[in-house]
């Protein structure tokens, strides 16, 4: 009975936290960003998150070569041990005989061994390259957060345009529907003909279709938000920042390219990758160096743990590589080619980020004459159709003018929404291409 109540009450909290949460969650561009990148947001993130505690454990493996290592043991058996087999051979002596088989006996061991590296360069230089991957590591996963915080840009960008493409869709109906009641108007006073309403008709259809369409497109990409922030798929977004034009200050190409190499994580993590492959490259070059080791182990042996004495062994090695059938010279030459891959992809990349921003400047300033020139071609539509519509109104023609002058609107309508998708996307570009995204989405 008490598990029942238990569960009535768990149940009881459930349904009123789920009563409590809204049914559509607001969402700023910020609060996006915020909501992907957080633990339990988009899988790159976490997925990213993961290979840093896989580089710092190989670390610490590499540290481990570097420190002490000891050793516990603890044998007691039985033998029978052939003296022979261990090279004892007694001579014959008359009225005497030395056994060649010894035992059973019992053998008791238990000792503690250790060793410790002294002088070992080529694993000094694989525990610096381990920590330098770690760095690597870092910033690798710093640039996995400003491409999830792009993609949920784009993202978050692409569900404006269908949010507008919906507003724009709603706003043709709405005038098509006026303009068939012009059309009825202009019939029941005798100055209209039934082809003009029937006209109307099929262009308010027309945009009937064009509103269906527009509602599965914002659908569509209201999911594909929900998909890049790890959201259920089943909730319910309405996204509180609008399709709009910002102006951005005119930055000198070289400039943006300075601030690019400077910011970029991308660059700072090819840059350890590079300098991980040339402490590699040094590691497997002074392997022919002697290493010094220091060895050593204490414990008590004997037939029994009552009959036991102390024993002890220590000393120093030196180790001298001499000859290993050629692997290490393979080795060296492999990781020489892995250096010199890295030096070319970090000047590859310096490139690609000087020509992200070339790109990226260029897209913006075609752009911004994009807007300009379809808000002005949005202004000559209204009033080519408000010139239409009075013209119509007063019977100095007929409906075509009307309908011509309402396809240029929603034409330039369009255009207008492209234009100030593709200034905002130039945006996206340009700051991803600079490494400032977070600084874009702070003040979308």
């Amino acid at each position: 009975m008490l598990r029942l109540f238990a569960l009535l009450f768990v149940a009881g909290a459930a349904l009123a936290q789920l009563r409590e949460r809204p049914a559509i969650l607001p969402l700023s561009l910020k609060r996006a960003v915020e909501i992907a990148l957080s633990p339990e947001g988009n899988t790159r993130v976490q997925l990213a998150e993961e290979t840093i505690r896989q580089a710092e454990s190989r670390e610490a493996q590499a540290r481990g070569s570097l420190l002490p290592n000891f050793d516990a043991s603890l044998t007691e058996q039985n033998e029978v041990v052939n003296l022979q087999a261990y090279g004892f051979k007694f001579p014959h002596i008359p009225g005497f005989n030395i056994p060649e088989i010894v035992g059973p006996f019992n053998n008791f061991d238990t000792r503690i061994s250790g060793s410790q590296s002294i002088f070992d360069f080529s694993t000094i230089r694989r525990f610096q390259a381990s920590r330098v991957t770690v760095e690597a590591t870092k910033a690798d996963v710093e640039g996995t957060r400003n491409q999830v915080a792009d993609q949920v840009a784009r993202a978050y960008l692409t569900a404006l345009r269908a949010d507008a493409d919906l507003e724009t869709a709603k706003s043709n109906v709405e005038l098509s529907e006026a303009l068939l009641r012009l059309a009825n108007s202009q019939k029941n006073a005798g100055t209209g003909t039934g082809i003009e309403v029937v006209r109307a008709q099929v262009q308010l259809a027309n945009d009937h279709q064009q509103l269906l369409v527009a509602q599965t497109g914002r659908t569509r990409a209201h999911l594909q938000l929900l998909k890049t922030l790890g959201l259920r798929l089943d909730g319910e977004v309405e996204l509180t920042d609008k399709l709009a034009y910002k102006p951005v200050e005119e930055i000198p190409v070289d400039e943006a390219v300075k601030t690019a190499l400077d910011t970029r994580v991308e660059l700072k993590a090819q840059q350890g990758r590079e300098s991980n492959a040339r402490l590699d490259f040094s590691a497997t070059k002074w392997e022919r160096l002697p290493s010094l080791g220091f060895f050593g182990n204490y414990g008590t042996i004997g037939t029994s743990p009552n009959s036991a004495f102390p024993t002890r062994t220590y000393g120093v090695s030196l180790k001298v590589p001499l000859f290993d059938g050629g692997r290490r010279d393979a080795r060296r030459a492999e990781a020489l080619s892995q250096y010199k891959q890295e030096q070319v992809r970090t000047h590859d990349l310096r490139d690609q980020i000087e020509l992200d921003i070339r790109v990226a400047l260029d897209s913006l300033k075609s752009a911004e004459a994009q807007v300009t020139a379809a808000r002005e071609g949005v202004e000559l539509s209204e009033k080519e159709l408000a010139q239409a519509r009075r013209r119509y109104q007063a019977g100095v023609t007929n409906s075509i003018e009307v309908t011509d002058a309402q396809t240029r609107l929603q034409r330039a309508r369009d255009n207008l929404t492209t234009a100030l998708y593709n200034h905002n996307l130039a945006r996206i570009d340009l700051s991803t291409a600079m490494g400032t995204i977070q600084a874009l989405v702070d003040n979308f």
